[in-house]
């Protein structure tokens, strides 16, 4: 039987650049699950049509490094709006690639992004107003990893 009325086909609208300056991670090898990971965001901008601002200092990532090397992302950013309104702004997704590939991202190397997987999904919590219209959005985001700036191109689902 046909399916009527679904979209078969997933459209996706540019929502922002993101780039995050982030410190050295601090690691916690050997957890049950593989190893932690903290990396502290300490700042950033993000710039798109419908909104634009700086990250907020005391957002993070938190990693989890499983014994197949993909590192699983938590993300959690405050995004301040160019004209004060604060969103918060949560991040799921994966990293992985060759093992020479993760080594040389370790060691601080510039590497292709096409080298390596590197995919989060978002969901934002905005207060009412101008921006509320997030709360309704789920993004898809393609990220890049360098020694100390994340870079994540954000769409909106629609």
């Amino acid at each position: 039987m046909p399916s009527q009325g679904i979209r078969t086909m997933i459209e996706l609208r540019p929502l922002f650049r993101l780039e995050a300056q982030v410190d050295e991670p601090r690691i916690a090898p050997g957890a049950p699950l593989g190893d932690r990971r903290f990396i502290h965001v300490s700042g950033g901008t993000f710039a798109g049509e419908r909104l634009k601002g700086v990250l907020l200092d005391g957002s993070s990532d938190w990693q989890l490094v499983r014994a197949d090397g993909v590192a699983e992302l938590d993300v959690r950013v405050s995004l301040q709006c160019d004209d004060g309104p604060i969103v918060f702004m949560k991040g799921w997704g994966m990293r992985h690639g060759p093992a020479e590939v993760l080594q040389r991202l370790a060691q601080g190397e510039d590497v292709d992004p096409a080298l390596y997987y590197f995919r989060e999904a978002i969901m934002f919590e905005a207060p009412a107003g101008k921006y509320e219209w997030l709360n309704r959005v789920l993004a898809l985001g393609s990220g890049r990893r360098d020694p100390d700036l994340v870079t994540i191109e954000a769409f909106e689902v629609l």
